[in-house]
């Protein structure tokens, strides 16, 4: 089953009750949801959902892609797609594409996401897109996996940075990322552990 607008509603409804002091700077996300419809659809407009993936390893150190289109470092994510099934795997999917790293060595910290934020992005037209707003559900992961090749098309370069670091270059957002060696081993019932990376 494709991801719905309940999800996504439902989803963000789970964020902000873990942390309500962001209620109000999402409370437009929240009013285009109740409106709109198809959101998990990158030719929605004036918004749509996004997946981010904060991951981090031993040192603690995280993970930074170049993009390529914006020239800006990022956590790995982007836009869904018809076949996934919930916005973690989309994360995790993404995650995998963008930066090659096995979907296998990659353990979830929560199920929800540790940052959702509503972006204005700048528009494209090669791709006919006006200017338009992305809600973007962060997840955070922790492996100890390997690079593996990045995908050129939307990849500059894939990097490892300390968290300090990270943190100056991305924003806040970064400190919400879990520290490796807090976490168990595997999240019981998470679904991602042994799927294969899908289409971009």
């Amino acid at each position: 089953m494709t991801i719905g607008d309940s999800d996504i509603a439902d989803t963000l409804t789970a964020y902000l009750d873990r942390f309500p002091e962001e209620t109000t700077q999402l409370a437009e996300p929240m009013r285009l949801l109740r409106l709109g419809t198809n959101f998990a659809s990158r030719r929605t407009f004036p918004m749509h959902a996004t997946v981010g993936a904060l991951v981090t390893r031993p040192g603690p150190e995280i993970l930074l892609i170049e993009h390529r289109a914006y020239g800006i470092l990022l956590q790995p994510g982007g836009h869904i797609e018809p076949t996934d099934t919930t916005l973690i795997d989309a994360a995790t999917r993404e995650l995998a594409e963008e930066t090659g790293i096995d979907p296998r060595k990659v353990v979830p910290a929560s199920r929800t996401p540790v940052y959702v934020e509503y972006v204005m992005v700048p528009a494209r037209p090669s791709k006919g897109e006006p200017a338009h707003y992305h809600l973007d559900f962060g997840f955070a992961f922790t492996t100890q996996a390997d690079l593996g090749n990045v995908q050129e098309s939307e990849v500059a370069s894939a990097a490892w940075y300390p968290s300090a670091t990270a943190e100056r270059l991305v924003g806040s957002r970064v400190a919400r990322a879990p520290r490796p060696d807090s976490l168990p081993e595997r999240i019981p019932g998470h679904g991602t552990a042994g799927r294969s990376p899908g289409p971009e």
